[in-house]
């Protein structure tokens, strides 16, 4: 490794070790992404680490995976482990950004966490759960702006996502939203793709 490199890695290092200490890595963007409104969609967005989040909105994010995602699992070779994904749910280094509407009730989540993944420093989107009822309002595209900003501002090289094979409409968002698929990513056929966009493309 040359010396230019290990200057790279070091530097990757330090603004994973920074971004990791923040408290509320959306503030400097709170302005933008403290509030969602399009239509009759009206939302407020909070950033958490999961160790402030309380039992309840957990549980209501387990839930609503198990809706949204649990189908794609069971009908591909990997199949439906609740235990492993109500674990994953629970990591103390999970972070989470909730939109709850007027009443104060969740409606849609990510978990993210910035990290070194093959090398190059990342925000690693986990999670990207949407209510049913909220879908197709935006708010996907809006969760996914909020984590490139994040990204950005914290000098991240990738956002990078596990999205299932079979889940096609999941693909298809993720690709009009700029991702490819990672050099990182199984090559076909597997039961899932990893997705990425480098954040000099934003």
């Amino acid at each position: 490794m040359t010396g230019v490199e290990v200057n790279s890695v070091s530097s990757q290092h330090k603004a994973i070790e920074r971004a990791s200490k923040t408290k509320n890595p959306i503030e400097p963007f709170a302005e933008q992404f403290s509030k969602y409104t399009k239509d009759d969609c009206d939302v407020s967005v909070y950033c958490k680490w999961k160790a402030d989040m309380d039992a309840k909105t957990l549980k209501w994010a387990m839930k609503l995976a198990e809706r949204n995602v649990a189908p794609f699992y069971r009908t591909c070779g990997i199949g439906w482990q609740p235990k492993v994904k109500q674990s994953d749910l629970n990591k103390n280094w999970a972070r989470y950004l909730v939109a709850v509407d007027k009443a104060k009730q969740p409606v849609a989540y990510t978990m993210f966490r910035f990290d070194m993944d093959y090398g190059c420093s990342v925000l690693y989107c986990y999670e990207l759960q949407i209510d049913k009822t909220y879908q197709r309002k935006g708010l996907g595209r809006f969760f996914i702006n909020a984590l490139e900003q994040m990204a950005k501002h914290y000098n991240m090289e990738k956002l990078i996502l596990t999205v299932l094979s079979n889940n096609e409409d999941g693909i298809k968002f993720f690709n009009s939203m700029g991702f490819i698929t990672d050099d990182t990513s199984p090559s076909p056929p597997t039961d899932y793709a990893i997705l990425s966009k480098t954040i000099d493309s934003l």
